[in-house]
């Protein structure tokens, strides 16, 4: 992968994990729901009426906009906004990687290798350890949003499996649609006008510049150059510039709203980027030892 190439995919890396950020700074102004409504309808309009709709059937369009979008992304503003912090909401919804291998398993008989069973073992007991200390930042109910808000993007996963040789900008931007539609209307009924009206007295600067940063770094510059690497480098090459987006979420909790990582947090996430790590580059990194080794031995 040339150089420029490099530096492309590590911008999309430091785009989504200050993204996780941004969501949480959002939060503090905007009502889950209105954000969430807000951000899909700016993603989608006016850009709808230049870029043509993908070339598969609008289900499957409508499909990937419910459950990529509008599921995945409603359990992550609301576990956000129960309290869980931006950098250990990352880390947990890494393990979609996992979810994604386990429904594939299920529904199209893609048995996992060893590797992969053996990184999920080791990501998951490091969910584990989160679900054992639950306190004022860590909330059982914001935990179970973010957990099921990966499972969900596990599930968004084989659905963009199935949507073959389509611009993925224009899957992303019809997708907003749809996903506007449910989020507008479960925003005006769920949490009412007034909460447009409380959202826009309180919101700041900051408030419009994380909802720009949502909307268009994040899913249009991010997918963007990440559809367009996916299309030039074999995906092994680049989904494991994926294990970096945590460390950068981390990192710009840690110094913009000071989050704090006990000795606890800090094994759990070792834990799952452990996990990550063995799922992705596994037998990349231990089977030529291992060649090497018996090789040696015979």
């Amino acid at each position: 992968m040339p150089i420029s190439h490099i530096l492309l995919a590590l911008l999309v890396v430091v785009i989504w994990g200050i993204n996780f950020l941004f969501v949480k700074l959002g939060l503090n102004e905007i009502s889950p729901l209105l954000l969430l409504a807000v951000r899909f309808i700016l993603a989608s309009i006016p850009a709808i009426f230049f870029i043509k709709p993908p070339a598969v059937p609008f289900r499957m369009v409508a499909l990937y906009g419910l459950v990529m979008f509008a599921l995945q992304f409603g359990l992550l503003f609301f576990g956000m906004s129960l309290g869980m912090p931006a950098g250990m909401t990352s880390i947990i919804m890494q393990v979609q990687v996992f979810f994604s291998m386990f429904f594939a398993a299920i529904w199209l008989k893609d048995i996992p290798d060893i590797w992969q069973v053996l990184g999920a073992l080791v990501a998951f007991s490091g969910i584990a350890l989160v679900g054992m200390h639950f306190d004022g930042d860590i909330t059982l109910l914001g935990f179970v949003c973010i957990l099921a808000g990966a499972a969900t993007w596990g599930i968004g996963n084989l659905i963009t499996k199935k949507i073959k040789n389509v611009n993925m900008i224009s899957l992303v931007i019809w997708g907003s649609l749809v996903a506007a539609v449910p989020t507008t209307i479960a925003a005006l009924i769920l949490e009412g006008p007034q909460s447009i009206v409380t959202s826009y007295h309180q919101l700041s600067w900051v408030g419009i510049v994380s909802l720009l940063y949502i909307v268009y770094a994040s899913t249009w510059v991010g997918y963007g150059v990440w559809n367009w690497l996916i299309g030039h480098h074999p995906v092994g090459l680049v989904v494991p510039f994926t294990l970096l987006v945590p460390i950068v979420a981390v990192l710009s909790s840690v110094i913009v709203t000071h989050e704090e990582f006990q000795s606890w947090q800090i094994i759990a996430g070792l834990l799952v980027m452990g996990g990550l790590a063995i799922n992705l580059l596994g037998a990349k990194l231990f089977l030529p030892i291992l060649r090497k080794k018996i090789s040696q031995e015979s």
